[in-house]
């Protein structure tokens, strides 16, 4: 066994927190990189004690970063979600929120020259084979995290970090309703599969005996709920073409309810095991990109507004809101989200490895 040590940057990217590395400096083997990224974390236990993950879905992630050789992108980014409780990583979704921190990592690493003023970063999600654009605050040409933006689910304010889900719609599998249809019936439960940046079970609340304006701890004291809306989502994801998802953290449940505070809707988000605290950022493009297509249950709930529009999504933090355009010559809607950042912590991990294990 030998010990390394591994360099990286603990930041906040939205609502969520996590390591960011240089691809350089894994495993190129994604076995290997994915052990590695287990004994970072401490994962296979609640609280992560042995690691440097927070006990939590939203305090469980890693952001992969690497120049790209992506025609349109300057960087690449792999998003893992490392399980808490178990000893797997999931690289199927992506997180739109540790993505609020690719752009300043990768000015900040030197992989994209800053300009002076707003600096973009084009930045290629590999999960998805999308891409989105990042503008980053750079007065002098350094990476500003300073500011007088807040978003729910964050305490203060912070410097704006503008993202721009470019063709958002198919990320996993290749059409907005995976299924076919519109809409669904699973076990007498009616709900929407949607797939834009984020593949997403829609249900209306009320349809499964809940209001929607619960909070994270009521459901996770439901457990006949909790367990219900698991066996929707294992059905959910084989109608999606996805097959067994049971290892896997998509799709994610979304349940739906008319807003209550003057936002276009209520939802609460599932991860998909835990109710997010606030509202993914991906999520929040796939709710954003059905409500302004007709026919499905989002739709119906939002009254299917027009673009261009700000849809407003109320979550137990506060509200999220999401851009929907449709620009000239783009063949899709195009969502665009306010989020922000914070560089935690510089340094590096101290991980024990196999001795087989090579960087790459």
């Amino acid at each position: 066994m030998t010990r390394r040590a591994i360099p990286c940057v603990l930041m906040r990217g939205g609502t969520s927190r996590g390591p960011y590395f240089l691809a350089s400096d894994l495993p190129s083997d994604p076995t290997e990189r994915d052990q590695v990224l287990i004994r970072v974390m401490g994962s296979g236990h609640e609280l992560q004690v042995d690691g440097i993950g927070g006990g939590h879905p939203l305090t469980s992630k890693v952001a992969i970063v690497s120049r790209s050789k992506i025609p349109g992108a300057d960087v690449d980014y792999l998003f893992a979600q490392v399980n808490v409780r178990e000893r797997s990583v999931d690289t199927s979704p992506n997180c739109g929120n540790m993505l609020a921190g690719v752009g300043p990592f990768a000015l900040e690493a030197g992989l994209v020259p800053a300009e002076a003023g707003i600096s973009t970063v084009n930045i290629y999600n590999v999960n998805t084979q999308k891409l989105i654009a990042a503008r980053i605050e750079t007065p002098s040409g350094q990476v500003e995290y300073e500011g007088e933006t807040a978003i729910d689910g964050v305490p203060g304010t912070a410097a704006p970090i503008h993202l721009a889900f470019l063709d958002a719609a198919g990320a996993k599998t290749g059409k907005l309703f995976p299924s076919g249809n519109p809409v669904d019936v699973v076990d007498g439960v009616v709900m929407s599969l949607v797939d834009a940046c984020m593949p997403i079970m829609a249900v209306r609340a009320a349809d499964l005996g809940m209001t929607g304006y619960e909070t994270p701890a009521q459901f996770a004291n439901d457990r006949d709920f909790m367990a219900r809306l698991e066996r929707l989502r294992l059905e959910a994801g084989r109608l999606m073409g996805l097959g067994d998802v049971r290892g896997l953290v998509i799709p994610k449940p979304v349940l739906i309810a008319p807003a209550r505070a003057g936002g276009t809707l209520a939802a609460r988000y599932f991860t998909p095991h835990v109710c997010h605290n606030a509202f993914a950022t991906t999520g929040a493009v796939a709710v954003g990109t059905a409500a302004v297509t007709p026919g499905n249950i989002i739709a119906e709930m939002a009254g299917t507004p027009k673009m261009p529009i700000d849809l407003v999504i109320e979550h137990p933090a506060g509200r999220m809101q999401v851009r929907l355009e449709h620009p000239p010559g783009e063949k899709a809607p195009v969502a665009y989200l306010v989020r922000t950042a914070r560089r935690l912590f510089e340094g590096k991990v101290l991980v024990t490895t196999e001795d087989k294990t090579q960087t790459g």
